[in-house]
């Protein structure tokens, strides 16, 4: 039918806690959730917004531009088969242009596969200087999970996870807010033992614990807004 709406369709991955932020944004852009999907740590949401028609006017004039250019092209071609018959009677004799010496560089290492720092990364560097709440935290996690980042700072605190004796909640906090408490995000890991940390450096501590100062490179989880806590999971921590 003539009349019958068509539609285009978008799916979007959302972490924990973001989907109404997410739903809001998409619903501005004219958007229309459709089915929600809830996962162990990501949602699925599907949306849908009407197509808008080709103005027929529009139509005419790119279908005018289509004849136009088929004639320009068939003109150019029986010129340029006239210029191939003198070209074929001249002396066809060309010095080929001599091999570049110079070897093609080689293709540089894609920006995913590089650890994360505040001097590499204007986006990264803006977070820890963010509210620790704001919408930076959900942009920053949704678009690099899985991705490194390294930065300096120390165990802010320390707890037993569940009943557990030997694993830990760590609150991680970096070196910027000792001046500025209230910016940045908190980092944390959960459920992790002291092994998992990969403590690296010359001196190495028996044993660690709040105000310890580390290195930490560390790859994104997510970002729960309720809690306004950067998840992370360890890589390496190196001593300070």
């Amino acid at each position: 039918m003539a009349d019958e709406i068509k539609y285009e369709y978008r799916t979007v991955q959302t972490v924990r806690g973001t989907d109404g932020l997410v739903t809001s944004r998409m619903q501005k852009d004219g958007w229309e959730l459709v089915e929600q999907r809830p996962g162990t740590l990501r949602t699925t949401l599907n949306f849908r917004r009407p197509k808008k028609p080709l103005p027929w006017s529009l139509i005419g004039a790119g279908a005018a531009a289509f004849v136009l250019l088929a004639a320009v092209i068939g003109t150019g071609v029986a010129l340029g088969d006239g210029d191939e018959e003198e070209a074929a009677s001249a002396d066809s004799t060309v010095a080929s242009p001599a091999p570049s010496s110079t070897p093609t560089p080689p293709a540089a290492e894609p920006t995913a596969s590089e650890v994360i720092t505040a001097q590499n990364n204007p986006e990264f560097a803006a977070l820890l200087k963010a509210d620790s709440c704001g919408d930076e935290n959900v942009d920053f996690a949704a678009k690099h999970e899985g991705q490194r980042v390294a930065f300096d700072g120390s165990i802010r605190h320390m707890a037993p996870y569940g009943d557990y004796e030997t694993r830990y909640d760590f609150l991680l906090g970096t070196d910027a807010e000792i001046a500025h408490p209230t910016d940045g995000p908190g980092f944390k890991y959960e459920n992790v033992n002291t092994g998992d940390l990969n403590l690296t450096g010359k001196d190495i501590p028996p044993t660690i614990g709040v105000g310890d100062k580390f290195r930490f490179v560390a790859e994104v989880v997510e970002f729960n807004p309720a809690q306004c806590l950067f998840y992370l999971s360890p890589v390496s921590t190196e001593v300070r």
